[in-house]
């Protein structure tokens, strides 16, 4: 079958522009007018060489920072990084190694050794968690390699302005512009947020302000010039940045990838709006109101009112000397918020009339959260994180451990341990890559395609799983061992799933722990453990003095025993004698 390859050639003679893939002219201009040129005919439009993501890629990063300000998100990103990142027992890390093919025992042994020297040089474990939850929450990490230690040094996502790539190559990422680069070997990083960042761009704005004499990223994607550099960005060789991210290259976002908080972002502000509303409406209708019915007889409606608006102000407002002093008789009316200490006094008429003071209960309904609770629930569902692992309220106990059988928490658990693979996959690719340079670096040639490393399992269902079969297998083995016509070996292959290497294994481990370090006695019991009835060697065993004595000469007694000099018959004389 032929290659679409065969259709595209390779033009080293210098006529065509590595960088742009503009038709050179031989004068040493280029030329771009004509429609029909390489960089025209196989596609409808120019493609860029220059991408900086998503238009407001910096400005979501920000609200990404906001977003984690929420407890729900918040508990959602550790729950998925901690899942994520757990530790190796075998080798203490974050990783596992799985093997391909067969290695031999010191290819084995350079791997797990260099493995934990990898990552106690990076520092991954303590870095690990923040690493993978760093990358879930902006959909990339960027770090750069020192070419003479290989450690990783962290770069702030905000500060990564564009990416440029080869179009020669195929879109081949060639170098990072990042801005504000100022390493700092003690804790690992190249360019990091400021409190100058911060105090510009806070996070609850959701925006991105430049300070002053620095340049903001490009906002278009897809637009840009190679050659335009503001003064505070430097050029990286795309060879010694390691770029962790969440893009396949199935979206436009490429090379950058997507937040997991991107499916999320609508939830949050319609969760944060209703937080807000019920913290306004509780403030407003929490408190009791007073109602004051003054009597105002037949009075006029103009006096009625006045007569009200007098009784009002003496009850809001108390007189009080004023703090200025002076020889006049002044005070100020200072505002009274009704206390529920405070008494009132209203005449009554002998037929008692005369004015009163009811009270108004407030809000019925504000303790109902169930909206609320609707919107958690909600956003952890979108974060596939189950229910049961962020309970909202004491009705809503956290779920017991799963052991692996059928259930509704069992799917749900499943499902978010195959979302946490996913997302393990996508990061670990990268890392996979560059522990194998970092062991050709080191000097050690194994072949980098009989293994790879991982992170380790969320959670391991099948050792659940295979606890429970355990513990049934034991017991029906328990049940049907006493039968005497069952043999023992049989049931430990059909019921406790051993092959005969595990039998013989097991026999020979069972006589060192018994401290029988010859073999067993072939009795009858013990040949019935292994699986052998013989039926009764034991009486063949203590048969056999029996037999001995039956093949001994007979005692016939004085009367039948033969004469001293008297040859018994059919015996002959020996010769000689």
């Amino acid at each position: 079958m032929a290659t679409y390859r065969k259709n595209f050639s390779v033009r080293t003679d210098g006529s065509l522009s590595p960088i742009s893939g503009i038709t050179m002219d031989p004068m040493g201009g280029a030329v771009d007018n004509n429609r029909n040129d390489v960089a025209f005919r196989n596609y409808q439009s120019r493609l860029p060489e220059v991408y900086s993501g998503h238009p407001n890629r910096v400005e979501r990063y920000n609200q990404y920072e906001a977003m984690d300000m929420d407890s729900e998100i918040n508990a959602c990103l550790d729950i998925i990084a901690e899942f994520s990142t757990q530790t190796n027992e075998e080798n203490g890390t974050a990783f596992d190694i799985k093997f391909l093919d067969d290695p031999s025992d010191n290819e084995i042994d350079i791997i797990k050794k260099q493995l934990q020297q990898w990552t106690k040089l990076n520092q991954f474990d303590q870095r690990a968690f923040k690493l993978f939850r760093n990358t879930i929450k902006y959909g990339d990490q960027v770090f750069v390699r020192d070419p003479e230690t290989f450690e990783l040094y962290w770069v702030d996502m905000s500060k990564v302005s564009r990416v440029i790539v080869n179009e020669s190559e195929g879109k081949r990422p060639e170098q990072y512009v990042v801005r504000d680069i100022n390493p700092n070997f003690e804790n690992l990083t190249v360019a990091a947020k400021t409190t100058q960042d911060v105090a510009i761009n806070p996070p609850t704005q959701g925006g991105y302000t430049a300070p002053n004499n620095y340049s903001a990223p490009n906002a278009s994607y897809g637009a840009g010039n190679r050659f335009q550099q503001a003064l505070n960005e430097l050029v990286l060789d795309a060879e010694h940045v390691v770029h962790l991210s969440l893009s396949e290259g199935l979206d436009s976002s490429w090379p950058f990838g997507q937040s997991v908080l991107e499916n999320v972002y609508k939830v949050f502000k319609q969760k944060e709006l209703l937080e807000d509303a019920l913290l306004i409406y509780r403030v407003q209708r929490a408190p009791e109101r007073r109602v004051f019915k003054i009597d105002v007889g037949n009075m006029p409606s103009h006096m009625a009112m006045a007569f009200v608006e007098r009784i009002k102000n003496e009850v809001h407002q108390r007189r009080i000397p004023s703090a200025n002093g002076g020889t006049g008789s002044m005070q100020d009316a200072t505002y009274n918020p009704l206390s529920i200490n405070e008494d009132y006094f209203f005449p009554t008429t002998a037929d008692g009339r005369g004015s009163s003071v009811d009270v108004l209960p407030g809000g019925q309904n504000l303790g109902e959260i169930d909206d609320l609770r609707y919107f958690n629930n909600k956003l952890s569902r979108g974060l596939r994180v189950p229910s049961s692992y962020l309970p909202t309220g004491p009705d809503d106990a956290p779920a017991p451990l799963s052991d692996g059988r059928v259930g509704t928490a069992l799917i749900q658990e499943y499902r978010f341990n195959q979302y946490c693979m996913r997302l393990q996959n996508q990061i670990s690719q990268k890392l996979d890559d560059e522990f194998k340079m970092f062991l050709r670096w080191r000097g050690f040639n194994i072949d980098s395609s009989i293994f790879t490393i991982k992170f380790n399992s969320p959670q391991n269902f099948a050792s659940y799983r295979q606890a429970e079969m355990d513990a049934q297998r034991v017991n029906v083995f328990g049940q049907l061992e006493p039968l005497p016509y069952m043999s023992k070996r049989f049931l430990m292959q059909r019921f406790l799933g051993m092959s005969e290497e595990e039998l013989l294994t097991n026999e020979k481990l069972w006589a060192e722990e018994s401290n029988q370090n010859e073999p067993l006695a072939p009795s009858g019991s013990d040949m019935r453990g292994v699986g052998v009835t013989p039926g009764g060697i034991e009486g063949d065993l203590d048969m056999g003095d029996e037999i001995d004595a039956d093949l001994a000469e007979p005692d016939l007694g004085d009367a039948e025993a033969p004469a001293a000099d008297e040859t018994p018959p059919g015996a002959e004389t020996p010769p000689g004698t």
